[in-house]
Order: structure tokens, then C-alpha cells, then sequence
């Protein structure tokens, strides 16, 4: 087979990427807004069912890497998941937004229902769609090169999503925040399908290493990513990171609505982090060229922390300064650029260590991993939101006290500098694949670390 990678396969993989973020992004950003202010919900409640449904990923998400590595089809083991998952993931999408239909009882029932159906038939598309990666060609470079595609469009779905997406929903509910929503999940639901189409058609399998042919059993898994330390590694330096991130763009509306007092200021801050998120995927290429690999992480983790410090600047010597806001902006969704991009590359790393350690190769069990990841950080971050703003006395579509505003800048300021100092410590701690799997390395490192502690 070719290894090369043709500009079609990439252009189709990376628009597969923006219609399967443009139905992602509204969940992580406007979910919680739109359950507490639009639905009416108890933020306690939905924080609540937020990290509950992550809990049932926590099965469903190996179980499905399992499924897809187990699939053979003539349209590969990949596609057809894609496709299925997309089709129910849509629907669900839709019907998620109609939660402002119900009331009372139902209404919680209904909410609950619906964004555990949501997480469901998210994995059963996105699990085999990041895992296809190392199936489109056997050369790490041009997989390398390939990443940077999905994650520029994906970023350009949370660029719209979060600049444009309020002044969307209001225009096409002529006012109606609740039937704005709906129309926004419905055009969503039609661009998701689409992409989803232009993956089959154009994206197709080239390569099935003969190990990948072995079956797999859910029992497997627990001896897939027990026995892999750098994988354990890579999840907490994620994990703390993510939250961290996601924590900020769930909070945001809030920060700007209720703690700033100019909800204006929310899509001001968007889409200059938009724009510096895009620069942080598209220059990570070269900065992984001009600096060690091991240093990149520390610049992702390091940029979100200017950016916290940036808001406090802003808040103590000028309040509701655009500038300052939009450089914070920027800091943090650089510094996410950067890190999406490499924790993919890291990912299919740890692919080629895990093989080395138990001698079995799974992509889409281990790349599970990165969709549980995601989902379980906007999980934790949503359910800390929800207990925060009932635990500092959170009123909605009212005027804050100033405990409350206090306690609404240190959730949007403090904590997430505190998780993405704890991801760059786990990172140095804990995380070797800085420059790639090498068995001899690897076998060589305690001896390289015994040498150093007798010196």
C-alpha cells in the first residue's frame, strides 16, 4: 500500500471533523446554560447527571473500542460505525434541545434520559472515527500531518460555535431561546449526517496490521490499559487538562453574564480564542519541529495559566477590558491548540507501547480512551459548575450578590490554573514517550534512572 496520505482523504477527514464537532461543541458550551436558564433545571441537578452519565462511559466507551475492533465488514470496521453512530447521535441531538418542552417530573426525567442517550451514540461514532488513523496509513509521519487536519476544522466548529452561536439561536428563534436551540440542533443534525456520508464515500481503510485481526473480549481491555503506565500517565496529564478547559468554556457565559455584568463581552472572548486555538493546531507542526517534545506540554499547560492570570489583571485594574479578555482568550485556546494536536500524536504513541508490554495491538480500544476522556472532563467540569453555582448562591436571570460574583470569578480564575498546574506536574512525573515508542529506550530507562540517582 502507499503510505502517502491523498489531499482528498485528508479534506474529507477533516470535514468529517467539523460537522462531528459543530454537534459536539453546543453540548459542552451552551448545554448547561441552556438546561438552567432556558429549561429551567436545577443546576445542582444537572452538574449531577452530567457526571453520572460519565460513569456509564466508563464501560460503554471500551466496550464499544471492543465492538469496533472486532468488526469485519467489506466497508472496513471503521465506516460503518461512523455512519450508524451519526445517524442516532443526530437524532438524539434534536431531541436533546426539546427538553424546554416539558415540565415538572418529566421534565427531569426527560433531560436525564436524553443527555445519557446523547453520551451513548456520541461513542458509537467518535470512538472508530479517531481510531481510524493509524488504519489510513502505516507512516507516523503522515498520520502526523493528517491529525492536524481534523483538529483545524474541529477547532473552526468551536470557533463559530462559541462566537456566533448565541447570536444564532436568537435569530433563528426570532427571540425564543428555547426554539432557537431547537432550530440550531436541527441544521446541526442535517451538516452531522452529511459529513458523516463524505467519511464513507471518501475515507477509506488502507492498511489492517495482521495483529489488529486477533479478537478482542471486554476482559481484554482491563489488561489493555492496566498493564500500559504511560497510558494511565497520559490520562491523568489529560484529564486535568481537559477539565480545566472545559470547566472554562461551560463557565464562561456565566462569568461574563452575571459576574462582568456584559453578556456582550462572551462572544467577544469566543472568537478571539476561536482564531487562537486554530493557530495553536496549525503551528504545532513547527513547534514540535523547533522544540523538544517534552517541553510542548508545559507551553499547552502554561498559556491557560497566563490566561487566569490575564482575568485577574483585568478584574482588579480594569474591569471589562476587551483587550485583556481577548488575550486571555487567546492564551488558553493557544495553549488547547497545541494540546489537542499532541495529545493524538502521544495517543497513537502509547498505541505502539502498549503493544511492546502486553504484546497485543488495539487502536480503537486505547483511542476510547481519548473520546471517555473528553466526555468525562466536560462531565466533571459541568458537574463542578452545577455544584458551584448552587454552593455560591447562583440565581438565574437575576443580579448576583457579591459573594456569589466572588465565588463566579474564582470557579472561572482559580481552579482551573490549580488543574492545569496539576496536569503539567503529572506530565512531568509520570509521562516518557516524549519523542515516540523505541523499545530500547524504554528498556534502557531504569538504567539510565539508576545511574542518575548513583552520580
Amino acid at each position: 500500500m502507499s503510505d502517502k496520505i491523498t489531499l482528498q482523504t485528508k479534506l474529507s477527514y477533516g470535514l468529517g471533523a467539523l460537522g462531528k464537532d459543530f454537534a459536539c461543541a453546543p453540548i459542552y458550551i451552551f448545554l448547561m446554560f441552556y438546561f438552567t436558564d432556558v429549561a429551567g433545571l436545577s443546576a445542582a441537578f444537572v452538574g449531577t447527571i452530567f457526571l453520572a452519565a460519565r460513569v456509564i462511559d466508563a464501560i460503554t466507551d471500551p466496550m464499544m473500542g471492543v465492538i469496533v475492533d472486532n468488526t469485519r465488514s467489506k466497508f472496513g470496521k471503521f465506516r460503518p460505525w461512523i455512519v450508524i453512530g451519526t445517524l442516532l447521535n443526530a437524532i438524539v441531538l434534536v431531541g436533546l434541545f426539546s427538553t424546554h418542552m416539558f415540565e415538572g417530573t418529566a421534565l427531569y426525567i426527560y433531560a436525564a434520559a436524553a443527555y445519557i442517550l446523547w453520551g451513548l451514540t456520541y461513542t458509537i461514532m467518535d470512538i472508530p472515527y479517531w481510531s481510524m488513523i493509524p488504519a489510513l496509513s502505516s507512516s507516523r509521519q503522515e498520520r502526523e500531518k493528517l491529525v492536524v487536519w481534523p483538529r483545524l476544522f474541529a477547532s473552526l466548529a468551536w470557533f463559530v460555535t462559541g462566537t456566533y452561536g448565541l447570536h444564532i439561536v436568537g435569530k433563528l428563534g426570532n427571540g425564543d431561546q428555547g426554539e432557537g436551540f431547537f432550530n440550531v440542533a436541527m441544521l446541526i443534525a442535517v451538516l452531522f449526517v452529511m459529513s458523516a456520508f463524505l467519511i464513507a464515500r471518501n475515507v477509506k481503510e488502507k492498511s489492517t496490521p495482521a495483529k489488529t485481526i486477533e479478537k478482542f473480549s471486554f476482559k481484554d481491555v482491563l489488561q489493555i490499559i492496566g498493564k500500559n503506565d504511560q497510558l494511565k500517565a497520559l490520562i491523568g496529564t489529560v484529564l486535568m487538562f481537559q477539565i480545566a478547559n472545559l470547566l472554562v468554556g461551560g463557565f464562561a457565559i456565566y462569568y461574563f453574564t452575571y459576574a462582568l455584568g456584559n453578556a456582550e463581552l462572551f462572544p467577544v472572548y469566543m472568537m478571539v480564542a476561536g482564531i487562537a486555538e486554530v493557530a495553536g493546531v496549525f503551528l504545532f507542526p513547527r513547534l514540535a519541529t523547533m522544540l523538544p517534545r517534552k517541553y510542548l506540554w508545559f507551553i499547552a499547560s502554561g498559556f491557560p495559566i497566563v490566561s487566569c492570570v490575564v482575568l485577574v489583571v483585568m478584574s482588579v485594574f480594569a474591569p471589562g477590558s476587551a483587550l485583556l479578555i481577548g488575550l486571555a482568550g487567546a492564551a488558553i485556546k493557544f495553549g488547547v491548540g497545541v494540546a489537542n494536536a499532541l495529545q493524538t500524536v502521544m495517543l497513537a504513541d502509547v498505541v505502539d507501547y502498549g503493544e511492546h508490554k502486553t504484546g497485543r495491538r488495539s487502536e480503537s480500544v486505547i483511542f476510547s480512551v481519548q473520546t471517555m476522556l473528553v466526555k468525562f472532563a466536560g462531565a466533571a467540569g459541568g458537574f463542578i459548575v452545577g455544584i458551584g453555582l448552587s454552593v455560591v448562591g447562583y440565581v438565574p436571570n437575576a443580579v448576583q450578590s457579591e459573594a456569589t460574583i466572588f465565588g463566579l470569578q474564582f470557579m472561572m480564575v482559580g481552579l482551573p490554573a490549580i488543574l492545569m498546574l496539576a496536569s503539567a506536574l503529572i506530565y512531568k512525573g509520570y509521562y516518557r514517550l516524549h519523542d515516540g515508542f523505541v523499545a530500547d529506550d524504554m528498556a534502557q530507562e531504569p538504567h539510565k534512572a539508576a545511574a542518575v540517582t548513583a552520580n
